[in-house]
């Protein structure tokens, strides 16, 4: 089963929100999220690798989606997963975890570093488990650079658009960096990488999912410019996105469109400026 889940990953469609401004629709993957591109990037190559087997359990430290597409690929393999997360993450997301068969293992709230350092103690101290490590390996940005970044150039390139820049948070900072290093590959593109931080401490914002209190695999000098969003201009653009376009998604979406405007307003771009709505927002019904 796991072979199917990994075949109905990426290729999501390209939307258009406005003038110049296009977004990947991420939760047309199998979970709901962008996240289930890591996943499936980095478990296959480990099952190839003989990294997973049949007694196996997969165990991550996450704020949410990681944990869900894990969740998921767990239950495709019939293995089981372990999630450790901080426990003010949304209920709804805990929900989908144990719904595919997860445990889940508390933390304080916000307390990334927690979180990792019982993940790394349970890989290292129980020999059957194994971690995709999302925070800290390369594949992660490979990923990106070889499914997210080509879409979103064939997608605009089919269109006959120039791409003028490429706006997101960052969480593990795989993403960004994946589409950062694609676009430098293409000699001939001259698109500006633009990264978004929450206005509020990375203890207290509520946009889950981007900035969890660390760089990890994000290089911030290599970003073209930096836009602070605060959650509840975030939140209002989540509910504004349903309401206008029609389209669920959540929080962390809501600070990429809100960045990607200004951006377009300050700079009146004449090609497109593309950004990522990263979930699906059912996750947040209880805080949208």
């Amino acid at each position: 089963m796991f072979e199917e889940f990994c075949k109905c990953v990426g290729h999501t469609p390209m939307v258009r929100l406005g003038p110049n401004l296009y977004a990947k629709l991420e939760t047309f993957n199998p979970t709901g999220s962008v996240k289930d591109r890591i996943i499936s990037f980095i478990v296959e190559k480990a099952i190839e690798a003989g990294d997973i087997g049949d007694g196996t359990t997969l165990v991550e430290a996450t704020s949410g989606n990681t944990g869900i597409a894990l969740s998921a690929a767990g239950a495709a393999l019939g293995v089981p997963v372990k999630i450790i997360m901080p426990c003010n993450m949304s209920e709804e997301r805990r929900s989908m975890m144990k719904l595919y068969g997860a445990e889940i293992i508390d933390v304080p709230p916000s307390d990334f570093a927690r979180a990792i350092e019982i993940r790394n103690m349970l890989v290292l101290e129980e020999i059957d488990h194994w971690s995709p490590s999302q925070f800290e390996n390369q594949n992660n940005i490979l990923c990106h650079s070889l499914t997210t970044g080509p879409e979103i150039y064939d997608d605009l390139s089919s269109r006959g658009l120039e791409w003028s820049a490429f706006v997101s948070g960052a969480g593990t900072g795989g993403t960004m960096m994946g589409v950062r290093n694609f676009i430098k590959s293409q000699h001939a593109l001259s698109t500006k990488c633009v990264l978004i931080i929450p206005e509020e401490d990375a203890s207290c914002h509520g946009i889950q999912g981007i900035n969890d209190g660390a760089d990890f695999l994000l290089d911030v000098t290599m970003m073209d410019s930096t836009y602070r969003v605060s959650t509840q201009d975030a939140t209002q653009r989540s509910s504004l996105l349903a309401r206008d376009h029609g389209l669920l998604v959540g929080i962390s979406a809501g600070a990429n469109v809100v960045a990607a405007e200004r951006w377009i307003k300050e700079n009146n771009p004449e090609g497109a400026v593309v950004t990522l709505l990263c979930d699906r927002g059912e996750r947040y019904m209880s805080i949208l």
